[in-house]
């Protein structure tokens, strides 16, 4: 068959900020994952995706002649120092789908060097990561939180030394794009308003495309500032905790991507916090509002220069421009803060929002005071609804609870459908990939694929997918960025 059709868009509008990347041979690649549902719903034919040329086409290696693979330039902020030139380190984009009339990038992570790698990185990924990528997008995804997708893990048939010798990996993954507020902050710097005035512009145009307005940057800038604050409080409703917030890990698109330190709750803690690298705990759970705002101020900033000047002509002054790039970048806390009280509507199966937002409130509270583990917890509503039975020896400040959202008499079905019974559990995550690792027994890791993929439907064969880690693997356990 013939190759699927790729195009480099992104690259032809913007050389300025890509290089030529080609992705490093494969001694001997197998296929040890293919989303077979995300293939045919980008059009790719998961039966060819198994056969050579199929594998070699996911590889990078052999690619239509419409598109060429490139790595992307970013500066960012990393743990609020600013970097002025980051990039594609271990990354590259082989080409975009159109599906539906929108780009979908294919994008490969753990395919070598690029001119962006950093010095003593070698641009290679292990197996453990990259499985540990697939999954959890996957299952951020069947939360309905938006995000990137896993469409294959490769192994190279090449061994890489990290804290030991460990199998290397590729990963397939998609996107809506993968511009960044670092993107913006790399073209800031430049100091080329002619340049970010197109990047702003190709920016709306390829993911606001119904918007239109007579300041483009201004206009951008509200509707990244409504999506991160919808995607925020997706995650804090999963109880996802990223791990690694940078500016070059907030997409302009507003779905999640880069998913190597991330874990989730076990028992509601707001200062929970997994990352090796996170020794000040700036990325915490509760804090990850807070930083997206920051986050945001920092696209603002990049912006503010085609804010002044959408056009020819000067139409506001500095002053103008930052108060209305402020205003607009304020508005993240009650757009959040709806998307909040709103979901725990759903999550209660009650009607009003204001008793979302005080129920929902209330009910943390207590979680954290009982170190209640945070999944089962509201898991569990579903049958109490249905009930109508307290659980007993609870504390009777949730006793209370409990007979209050009773009184509301709650959809029963809505419980149930908005509050998974299955989620990423870390120490599950990392069981899972220890067998596939180390024994190439991938069994673990199907089933929990599996559960985590339909999280809310409780099947009595995945009890133990239920259960929370001990006590003693939740205090200790780290998760690491997988360089």
């Amino acid at each position: 068959m013939s190759l699927p059709h790729l195009t480099s868009q992104y690259a032809d509008a913007f050389p300025e900020l890509v290089r030529h990347a080609t992705p490093a041979p494969t001694p001997d690649p197998q296929l040890v994952l293919l989303n077979h549902e995300l293939a045919i719903e980008i059009g790719l034919d998961p039966a060819w995706l198994t056969t050579g040329e199929g594998i070699d086409f996911l590889l990078g290696h052999t690619l239509p002649d419409s598109t060429e693979p490139f790595a992307q330039a970013y500066a960012g902020h990393q743990f609020g120092g600013y970097v002025p030139l980051l990039g594609d380190g271990r990354a590259v984009l082989t080409g975009e789908l159109t599906v539906d009339d929108q780009l979908i990038d294919i994008h490969l992570k753990g395919s070598g060097p690029t001119p962006f790698s950093r010095p003593g990185s070698d641009g290679y990924a292990a197996l453990g990561p990259m499985l540990r990528e697939y999954l959890i997008s996957e299952a951020v995804y069947a939360l309905g939180i938006s995000t990137s997708r896993a469409l294959a893990v490769i192994t190279t048939g090449n061994t890489i030394l990290r804290e030991a010798e460990q199998p290397a990996a590729v990963l397939v993954r998609t996107g809506p794009s993968h511009i960044r507020v670092g993107t913006f902050e790399y073209v800031r710097a430049k100091k080329d308003l002619e340049l970010l005035q197109r990047v702003t512009n190709y920016s709306l145009t390829r993911h606001y495309p119904h918007v239109e307005a007579e300041n483009p940057a201004l206009a951008l800038l509200e509707h990244v500032v409504a999506r991160q604050a919808q995607l925020l409080a997706s995650w804090m409703h999963a109880g996802l905790i990223h791990g690694v917030m940078n500016t070059d890990n907030m997409t302009i698109a507003g779905h999640s991507i880069d998913f190597g330190p991330v874990a989730f709750l076990d028992a509601f803690d707001p200062n929970a916090v997994f990352s090796s690298i996170d020794f000040a705990g700036r990325y915490a759970y509760g804090n990850q509002p807070v930083i997206a705002e920051w986050n945001l101020s920092r696209f603002a900033e990049a912006l503010l220069p085609v804010i002044m000047q959408p056009g020819d002509e000067q139409l506001l002054t500095q002053d103008e421009a930052v108060t209305a790039a402020t205003e607009t970048v304020v508005c993240f806390r009650s757009i959040y803060s709806q998307a909040w009280a709103t979901g725990f509507v759903r999550r209660l199966g009650i009607s009003d929002v204001e008793d979302g937002a005080s129920l929902g409130t209330e009910v943390l509270e207590q979680l954290r005071a009982t170190d209640t583990d945070f999944t089962s917890f509201f898991a569990g509503l579903a049958r109490i609804a249905e009930s109508g039975e307290i659980p007993a020896e609870i504390s009777l400040e949730l006793s209370a609870w409990y007979r209050r959202w009773l009184d509301m008499r709650p959809d029963v079905e809505a419980v149930a459908k908005h509050n998974p019974v299955y989620i990423p559990r870390n120490h599950l995550v990392e069981d899972a990939i220890e067998d596939a690792v180390t024994d190439r027994n991938y069994e673990t890791f199907n089933t929990l694929a599996a559960a985590v993929t339909d999280p809310y439907t409780r099947r009595a064969a995945l009890e133990r997918f239920e259960q929370p880690a001990s006590m003693a693997f939740a205090l200790n356990y780290q998760t690491f960025c997988g360089t």
